[in-house]
């Protein structure tokens, strides 16, 4: 993927971090919604909310393997 090949390791997969964090809080946000907004369809919010955040797992996974650095030596026939 071009946004993992970058060449300062905090720049490494930044759109994977990002779509993390806003699953994670958009989940977390749903989840509260559900518990404690006074709503006809408060299952929906306490069903989703938990869903976004199993989900937002494959972009904290793409996020730590884009990050990883092998060295060149390694990639070399032996």
């Amino acid at each position: 993927m071009d946004c993992c090949r970058r060449n300062n390791p905090n720049e490494r997969c930044a759109l994977f971090l990002v779509l993390a964090l806003i699953f994670d809080l958009i989940g977390f946000g749903l989840l509260l919604a559900g518990i404690f907004a006074p709503i006809s369809f408060w299952d929906f919010f306490i069903l989703s909310g938990p869903v976004l955040i199993f989900l937002s797992l494959i972009f904290w996974i793409f996020w730590y393997i884009g990050g990883l650095t092998v060295p060149y030596e390694d990639l070399l026939p032996k």
